[in-house]
């Protein structure tokens, strides 16, 4: 697989590095779409966007090598090289995360709002991402056969790409932007509805993304890990059990505020 888009000159611009800007870049404007249809101030994604991208990749870099040292260690400069890829997806969610955490106490905006509005533009950034790593021949999964992957009635460009190592490979980085895709489309669904509430898209953000992560995880041979445990499937169980405790509070919640307006109603005291 050819990893260069162009190269002029000295100057070599990476597929890598245009699918992950061009993730960036529509993710934004999602993001601005979102703020002008709920009428909340834009100023809000213009003013955070420069500082979310630079800690989501610090953290993602971060990330990856603190997992993968033994690779860094001999050539600590090459941990700068970002455009050959190594940007752990988790790594960038926590330092976004943080970012967004110091930022809407900086601006006196409520950090669950800045979630639910970032949560489609994370998903659909992810489903686009992935393709950097189908360029950059990782992210990829376990052993497999040419008609396996032929009987999955996936593109033969794809099938040629996973051809990885002399052995090809379970396209791994094609299921999860399908699966990021299909979780896309449910969250506009969830957009739709009138009633909205506050926690509801981030928190199914991180049922489906991790539910979805962690099988996928399972058919991945370049995994990072913590012992003999894959860092990823771990941190897919944690992020699923917190979109679960969001959505039972938002259940009851919501349950004991429609109670509250039924008596209302009913006697026209409370």
């Amino acid at each position: 697989m050819n990893k260069v888009f162009v190269s002029i000159g000295p100057i070599t611009i990476y597929w890598y590095s245009v699918i992950i800007l061009s993730a960036i870049i529509i993710g934004y404007e999602i993001a601005i779409y979102y703020c002008k249809k709920k009428k909340l101030p834009e100023i809000i994604i213009t003013d955070l966007i420069l500082g979310l991208i630079i800690s989501a990749i610090i953290g993602a870099r971060a990330y990856f090598v603190i997992f993968k040292f033994d690779s860094y260690k001999d050539n600590i400069m090459d941990i700068f090289k970002i455009w050959e890829g190594g940007l752990a997806i988790y790594g960038a969610i926590i330092g976004g995360f943080l970012y967004l955490v110091y930022y809407s106490k900086k601006k006196n905006f409520p950090l669950i709002k800045i979630l639910d509005i970032s949560s489609l533009s994370l998903l659909l950034g992810q489903a686009i991402g992935r393709w950097g790593n189908f360029f950059n021949s990782e992210a990829y999964g376990r052993i497999t056969t040419l008609e396996h992957l032929k009987s999955l009635h996936i593109p033969k460009f794809i099938i040629d790409g996973m051809y990885i190592e002399a052995s090809y490979r379970e396209p791994t980085f094609f299921y999860e932007s399908i699966w990021c895709l299909i979780g896309v489309i449910i969250l506009l669904f969830i957009r739709k509805r009138k009633k909205q509430i506050d926690g509801q898209q981030i928190s199914f953000y991180l049922i489906w993304y991790g539910i979805g992560r962690f099988f996928i995880e399972r058919l991945r041979s370049d995994s990072l890990y913590l012992n003999d445990f894959k860092i990823s499937q771990i941190v897919s169980i944690i992020i699923v059990i917190i979109g679960l405790i969001m959505q039972i509070i938002i259940y009851f919640k919501t349950h004991k505020r429609e109670n509250k307006t039924i008596v209302t109603t009913n006697d026209g005291r409370i």
